[in-house]
């Protein structure tokens, strides 16, 4: 090895060269599946973090104080993986690839150092962005994102100073929701700022209400159809308001962007790897790249939509990890491929959990299906039995066939699970009179005799029915 740890090129230039660009989830698993199945492998990952392989789905939790430490939220660390034989080069920035040469530039964010890499295989596991809204004053001090575990931490930071008590979320997603529960189960004022009449757009109005109110029901204001128009700063510098594109003012000691993100995909357009139609890196089911020798993995490629047939971005852990798993393979020798997505999602605001899988009635119609729907509202238990509570399910079914195409859910503990067995159904093409016949188990303290996946799946039926007697 050369002084600085990095080894020397020259010695090391016969062996078969994977470098990795991201060490989290996706980049991660494939270089940890590339070098279990070809042990003769040089593996290189580059991360510009000081973290790698953690989960960026419990930072909401770890700044609630729900998960007590952020140690908890790593899976592996870079000593882990290099006990495992992968060079991994923490707060290590790629800056450029040159994919006529095969190699990429870095810079050491420490030491301002720079060097190039080559490589025989390329995998491009960048992940995503967060969404910044281009108003007045979005840089300012006390304005935060929450993407990387490093993002985390200096949140949490801002927060145990003891100087913030109101706290206002750009938007009402996913993660919009859970940092404004974690900043509310602190004890702090929040105020959620969304520009859909109802939180966490991806579902129906009619479910996102049921949301809404619950949120409202934890003490969190909602500020719904307005979108953030700037952010006042104070002349220490520091953020003091949120001014919405309306004109209210809310009061902010610090601010918190949850407005989704992006793929990162400016280095792979700088380097030609080409882009699909949802502005993801475009892959093949093997995780391939359109370029000879690289692959891509995660937040930062585009995904197949089994039930409506589009290209799409899905920044989740669950599936990044299952496409470096897949990459990794292939890398490695082996063979397999990533099916594509149905757009499960979970998640809870305090007391409350949703969930959905599959088309929502406006995905459904843009993916040109003609659909009817049901609604329930039921109990998790028994009713009689103590703890039972609602929960309202809502099925989508394609007309005649009953072809099931989309579920949500929303309710209280126990409640968002259920939507597992529902995408599972989807997976399989299922329809709504075979889901009411499932051999569901049942007990009191678990379920009604009727799980209220069947009784929304034998009220959708009767919907199709309906709706063919109609004909």
């Amino acid at each position: 090895m050369g002084a600085d740890g990095r080894g020397d090129l020259a010695s090391r230039s016969v062996a078969r060269r994977l470098v990795v660009i991201g060490g989290d989830a996706a980049g991660g698993s494939a270089a940890s599946q590339a070098k279990k199945r070809d042990p003769g492998l040089d593996v290189v990952v580059f991360e510009r973090g000081r973290a790698t392989s953690y989960s960026a789905c419990g930072i909401p939790y770890w700044i609630s104080g729900a998960v007590e430490a952020e140690s908890d939220l790593v899976t592996r660390t870079p000593e882990q993986h290099r006990a495992n034989g992968l060079e991994v080069r923490i707060r290590t920035e790629v800056i450029g690839i040159d994919t006529s040469r095969n190699v990429v530039s870095w810079r050491d964010l420490e030491s301002g150092a720079e060097g190039e890499e080559p490589y025989d295989e390329l995998v491009y596991a960048a992940g995503s962005v967060p969404m910044r809204p281009p108003v007045p004053g979005i840089d300012a001090q006390g304005v935060y994102g929450v993407q990387t575990l490093d993002d985390g931490a200096a949140l949490r930071a801002a927060l145990d100073s003891g100087r913030v008590q109101r706290v206002v979320v750009v938007g009402g997603g996913y993660i919009g929701l859970e940092i404004a529960e974690a900043c509310r189960v602190r004890g702090l004022d929040v105020t959620v700022v969304d520009m859909s009449p109802t939180p966490v757009g991806t579902f129906d109005p009619d479910i996102g209400s049921f949301i809404a109110d619950a949120v409202r029901g934890e003490g969190i204001e909602l500020v719904l159809s307005d979108a953030c128009g700037a952010v006042e700063v104070g002349p220490d510098g520091r953020v003091r308001a949120v001014v919405t594109a309306s004109g209210k003012e809310l009061p902010a000691d610090l601010v918190v962007l949850g407005l989704g993100v992006r793929p990162n995909v400016r280095l792979a357009q700088e380097a030609g790897i080409p882009l699909g139609t949802s502005g993801g890196i475009a892959v093949d089911a093997r995780m391939r790249t359109q370029v000879p020798g690289v692959w891509a993995a995660g937040d930062c490629v585009e995904s197949w939509h089994r039930l409506s047939g589009q290209r799409v971005v899905v920044a989740l852990g669950t599936h990044a990890n299952k496409q470096g798993r897949v990459a990794g393979i292939n890398i490695g020798g082996g063979y397999a491929t990533f099916p594509g997505v149905i757009g499960t999602a979970i998640t809870k605001v305090c007391h409350t959990e949703v969930a959905r899988t599959g088309l929502s009635t406006r995905e459904a119609g843009e993916a040109g299906y003609s659909f009817v729907t049901a609604v329930v509202d039921s109990t998790t238990r028994a009713g009689y039995f103590p703890g039972a509570s609602p929960i309202r399910l809502k099925m989508i079914a394609e007309r005649r066939t009953g072809r099931l195409l989309g579920a949500q859910i929303v309710g209280k503990e126990a409640a968002a699970k259920r939507i597992d067995a529902l995408a599972v159904c989807i997976w399989n093409e299922m329809t709504v009179d075979e889901i009411l016949s499932l051999d569901l188990s049942y007990a009191p303290p678990f379920a009604p005799v009727w799980d209220p996946v069947l009784i929304a799946a034998r009220k959708a039926f009767d919907a199709v029915e309906a709706d063919v007697r109609s004909l």
